[in-house]
């Protein structure tokens, strides 16, 4: 098997004919977090929606090539399915479901005639809510109950209820205060321990020093560094 979960090679992408993606290419080690550095429209989140299956198979050239073989995703669904989740700057979670109907939206526990089984949603809402540390979440609490740390963490259980192999996550720090950003910074770090590779989107240096282990730097659409992480490396010269 490859060191490499994941290779995009000449990924393109154009808005009306300007580039917003201009010849990418990037390797994400199996079982690393490699963070994808840049700021605020440098083009981080439209590399990963031509990953995910947003930006769809045919609306960029290049190729996708993830656990060896080459992917032409059409859909988030087809994505989902090969083990690759993503988790936007905007959460999609609804407000006035509960915390275990939300763990499981869009990938209800099904019984008999596709009837939903609410005693198996609850027991493995439970044990994914463990994982992230909502081990005594009330369950049947609306999500809209909860402050934005633990709406976040939620995120993260229902993308480890799709049985994530890569996990995507956009600017995941944005609204949090200092201890929800350093639990979610220590649950983060804990992933490739058990075979979750992590893609942290972000433009916050401080995030990438303290938990990545390789870094893609992208500005104006082109990526234009990669190297092993080391401790007090000049990163602020790596955006420039």
């Amino acid at each position: 098997m490859s060191d490499y979960i994941l290779e995009m090679n000449h990924i393109t992408k154009e808005f009306s004919g300007v580039k917003a993606l201009d010849d990418v290419n990037i390797k994400v080690k199996r079982g690393e977090i490699h963070a994808l550095g840049g700021e605020n429209g440098a083009g981080k989140s439209t590399l990963m929606n031509v990953l995910s299956g947003v930006y769809p198979f045919g609306s960029y050239s290049g190729d996708i090539v993830y656990n060896g073989n080459v992917c032409q995703f059409h859909s988030i669904k087809q994505s989902e399915a090969k083990g690759i989740v993503i988790i936007h700057q905007e959460l999609a979670l609804s407000p006035y479901m509960s915390v275990a109907e939300n763990v499981f939206l869009g990938n209800e526990q099904k019984a008999a005639k596709g009837i939903i089984d609410w005693t198996l949603t609850h027991k493995k809402a439970q044990e994914m809510l463990e994982k992230v540390g909502l081990g005594g979440e009330n369950l049947n609490a609306p999500i809209s109950s909860l402050g934005v740390g633990k709406q976040q963490l939620i995120e993260i259980a229902k993308a480890m209820a799709k049985k994530v192999e890569l996990l995507i996550l956009d600017e995941p720090t944005n609204g949090l205060d200092p201890i929800g950003i350093q639990e979610l910074r220590e649950l983060i770090r804990s992933f490739p321990k058990h075979g979750i590779t992590v893609i942290l989107s972000s433009h916050i240096l401080s995030e990438v020093e303290l938990m990545a282990d390789d870094i893609g730097i992208i500005s104006d659409g082109v990526l234009g560094y990669q190297s092993k992480i080391h401790k007090g490396e000049n990163l602020e010269a790596l955006f420039m």
